[in-house]
């Protein structure tokens, strides 16, 4: 069952001040980068990239899953381009960031799933800039261990691996994904050496009901997860899975609250939080 009505009174906004947009997409567009920002229809990108900030997408923009909710492109993938880790890192320096987050493609043809492409894409960002802070959001590397590892080696501040609904909507949301391979994802972060801070989130509005949330959230913490972020689903077109509910901000606010009780040492919830979205000011474990 979708929602039919109007978006509510809480998820409509202002549009955003250009800002620093036209120079982004300049560079950008310059560089041959893509950015899940744009691939994903992200209702923020305006306003990221008015602060002169991006997510970049790596190994895109073409996936190998097919994902009823995800608005990237689920066609043709090319082959991993070896110039793409230093002008990401380019990118990084041109903009001038301080916190610097990637994401990729899931890569089910690569035999490590893209991992050492994503590796040496954050020792480029390192090398180049060493105080910059990174967090990078992967796909499930089909459960290869080995794939998880050389990314952790490359030392990322924060490894994101987001789990996004409840296992009962796996089916339809993410037929390719299995809820129990995410998990080992993270516990396996968690138990690694160096240990970054582990980070995932959950799309809310798909049909879960809040029992479910909750156990997520519990299977999350007993896998070591730190950090978490809560969003509203927002379909990005009618091909794609429907809203079936509209989650009010004090829901929210309230599974926030029930998030960081339970040991999260960090929590973003709101309509419009997503994985990336001001990814800096989470705060990170001691």
């Amino acid at each position: 069952m979708s929602i039919k009505a109007p978006k509510p009174p809480w998820l409509r906004r202002r549009l955003p001040a250009v800002g620093q947009s036209a120079g982004v997409f300049e560079l950008l567009s310059r560089l041959t980068l893509h950015t899940v920002c744009q691939e994903a229809h992200c209702p923020n990108q305006m306003e990221c990239f008015g602060r002169g900030t991006a997510t970049f997408l790596l190994l895109g923009p073409g996936c190998t899953r097919q994902c009823s909710f995800c608005a990237v492109e689920k066609n043709s993938v090319t082959v991993p381009d070896e110039t793409e880790p230093e002008r990401c890192a380019l990118s990084v320096a041109k903009l001038g960031l301080h916190f610097c987050v990637l994401t990729m493609v899931t890569r089910d043809d690569l035999p490590d799933g893209g991992a050492r492409h994503v590796a040496e894409t954050i020792e480029a960002i390192k090398k180049d800039l060493p105080d910059v802070g990174l967090e990078v959001l992967i796909s499930d590397l089909k459960g290869n261990l080995t794939a998880l590892n050389t990314i952790i080696q490359a030392q990322p501040d924060v490894l994101n691996h987001n789990i996004e609904t409840v296992p009962r909507l796996y089916r339809t949301v993410r037929p390719q994904a299995d809820y129990e391979r995410s998990l080992e994802i993270l516990s396996e972060a968690d138990a690694s050496i160096p240990r970054p801070a582990t980070k995932s989130g959950l799309m809310l509005g798909l049909g879960e009901t809040g029992e479910e949330v909750i156990r997520v959230m519990d299977d999350l913490r007993e896998s070591g997860c730190d950090l978490l972020t809560m969003g509203q689903y927002l379909a990005p077109s009618k091909i794609h899975h429907p809203v079936v509910k509209y989650i009010p901000p004090e829901e929210f606010d309230r599974l926030k609250e029930l998030a960081l009780d339970k040991g999260f040492t960090d929590v973003a919830s709101g309509p419009y939080v997503r994985s990336s979205y001001q990814a800096e000011q989470l705060q990170k474990p001691a």
